[in-house]
């Protein structure tokens, strides 16, 4: 009888946690146990990502993407989609955009085939059971945030006050209203542990809501530490998104560029070489739409629905250096060294500007600060230039280890 128990016992355990996922990753071991009935919720929303594409093809790094039909991303799915009425070939409206090429400088040589997905079709990284995982364990302290809600060491909350540093440039608190913002990033590849991520980014608030797009180095999200293009999509309400991998994410319009691809090639101090790479968020001036601009003649990569946000505005911007460290020492940022404000030896963001009120371009910003919310670990140097073509410049960066 107690033989027979047992052998029961561990078949309603087989047929209630279903497997068990093990992963030797990045240096760490991931063991999940997951229900039979979240594994088969698990594969509806494989398919929901996953969607039928008219070709599978691959990165020059081995990853496999989907081309899958402009209409059908997963970013159609969103409710604020319904009755939509863009194109695949649409591209942003604003009077002081300078007229050019689209499509001028092509992104074919990230892929295995020189030239990327079909045109009619966006590229749409292929997602597995093991992904799923990943990102669902996530928890919200581990999610992008803005430094305006970092909370400061409370020695009343003990050691978990906040996983979140910052060494930003930001606007301080006034009644402006932005339309948009530019940045031009050195890109840099900060040592980090597993569990942490390093990110060097533009962020714009409108209200609750957020958006940020920048370079970031992330094991967990992307099973390596090479610094890789992002954006991230955050909507008031608990709906949030890396990339365009789910339906609150950003519509891509491209066939030869999709977010997630890592950033090549990385700046080397030692060898005082800068690479960098232009980043905007602009906002449609016809339709409100806020569009992702990126590479160093701004190409239109996607955008955001107007309607996707609950304010259409943005009221704060910053840009700079955000880390995530777990339970662990913080990781690097930047260069992991402090600013020298010398470009040859400083992680660094040039041409800062915003988009005001009046969609005028604005470089000289009398409303900025620097904040670095532990100088223990991170420090921020601010400076205008007026005698060069680089407007405002952010040093930043340093060991962390707090």
């Amino acid at each position: 009888m107690e033989v027979r128990g047992s052998m029961i016992c561990v078949f309603l355990m087989c047929f209630i946690f279903g497997h068990i996922l093990i992963s030797h990753k990045n240096d760490f071991v991931e063991a999940k146990s997951i229900p039979k009935f979240e594994d088969l919720e698990m594969e509806k929303r494989l398919k929901i990502i996953n969607k039928p594409a008219v070709k599978i093809i691959k990165t020059i790094d081995g990853e496999s993407y989907g081309c899958v039909d402009f209409y059908k991303q997963p970013a159609f799915d969103h409710p604020s989609m319904k009755n939509h009425t863009y194109h695949y070939k649409m591209r942003p409206i604003w009077k002081g955009m300078k007229e050019k090429k689209t499509n001028n400088t092509g992104f074919g040589y990230l892929w295995e085939n020189g030239v990327g997905c079909p045109i009619g079709t966006v590229p749409i990284q292929r997602v597995t059971k093991e992904d799923l995982l990943r990102f669902d364990s996530f928890g919200d302290d581990h999610k992008p945030r803005g430094s305006w809600n970092t909370t400061t060491n409370d020695p009343n909350n003990g050691v978990h006050y906040n996983q979140h540093h910052y060494a930003v440039t930001r606007t301080t608190e006034l009644k402006e209203r932005f339309h948009g913002a530019t940045m031009e990033l050195c890109i840099t590849a900060p040592k980090v542990r597993p569990g942490q991520y390093s990110a060097a980014r533009l962020h714009i608030q409108m209200g609750r809501d957020f958006i940020q797009v920048g370079s970031t180095v992330n094991p967990v999200l992307y099973k390596d530490t090479q610094p890789r293009l992002f954006a991230y999509t955050n909507i008031a309400g608990g709906q949030s998104c890396y990339n365009s991998n789910c339906n609150a994410g950003m519509i891509l319009v491209r066939q030869d560029l999709p977010l997630g691809v890592p950033l090549v090639p990385v700046s080397i101090r030692s060898d005082k070489t800068s690479h960098y790479a232009t980043f905007g968020l602009i906002k449609d001036q016809v339709n409100g739409n806020w569009w992702l601009q990126f590479s160093k003649t701004a190409e239109e990569v996607g955008f955001w629905p107007s309607d996707r946000f609950h304010q259409s505005f943005g009221n704060k911007v910053e840009w700079g250096g955000e880390v995530y460290k777990a339970s662990q020492p913080s990781p690097e940022m930047g260069y992991g060294l402090f600013p020298l404000m010398d470009m040859s030896a400083d992680a660094y963001i040039s041409h800062i500007t915003v988009l005001d009120t009046n969609y005028k371009i604005d470089s000289k910003m009398y409303y900025i600060e620097e904040f670095s919310d532990d100088k223990r670990g991170y420090q921020i140097l601010g400076h205008y230039s007026s005698h060069a073509d680089l407007g405002h410049i952010t040093f930043f960066g340093g060991p962390g280890n707090i």
